[in-house]
């Protein structure tokens, strides 16, 4: 996973303007420059891992949107993040055909074995699980990604092999 920076007011200040000044300018009727939403939460997610609440004013006075519309925005793809994740993310598919061949089981493993909920991060920062509708792996079914790296055909040991490395090497 690439380094993230730290939450901080000043650089997500520079990504708001940045972002709205490379968006392609499409006036609403109520003045709202709606096309730069998305790059922003994208940009902001991208140097930070999450997009802070703090950042949510900042947004809308920028765009001259509510923050309920930078807020319905961010909490309705479900890509974005509204709190800072673990050094690593794990995400297991859940989609059809890693279900039927043992995705839900594993999902249970992670949650047993290593103590981790979807949507959870584990205490020591570690790893965030998270659980996904699909990652297009259908053929090495069950699925999970890595960070970037999408890993086929796992089952339990794989698996505590990957959560067992992640925390041995927490960077």
């Amino acid at each position: 996973m690439d380094s993230l920076s730290r939450w901080d007011e000043e650089s997500a200040r520079t990504i708001i303007a940045t972002a709205r000044a490379q968006a392609v300018d499409f006036l609403g009727p109520d003045g709202e420059i709606a096309t730069a939403l998305l790059p922003i939460l994208h940009e902001l997610q991208k140097r930070f891992g999450y997009v802070d609440r703090a950042a949510l004013p900042l947004i809308a006075d920028t765009l001259n949107i509510s923050k309920a519309e930078v807020h319905g925005a961010l909490s309705f793809y479900h890509d974005f993040r509204q709190t800072p994740t673990g050094a690593h993310v794990l995400r297991l598919c859940g989609a059809e055909s890693c279900q039927a061949t043992g995705s839900g089981r594993l999902a249970d493993h992670v949650h047993h074995r290593h103590g981790l909920l979807p949507g959870q991060t584990s205490p020591d920062g570690a790893i965030t699980f998270e659980t996904v509708y699909c990652l297009g792996n259908c053929a090495l079914s069950p699925a999970a990604m890595l960070d970037d790296e999408v890993i086929g055909r796992l089952d339990e040991a794989a698996l505590d092999t990957l959560v067992e490395t992640i925390r041995r090497h927490r960077t």
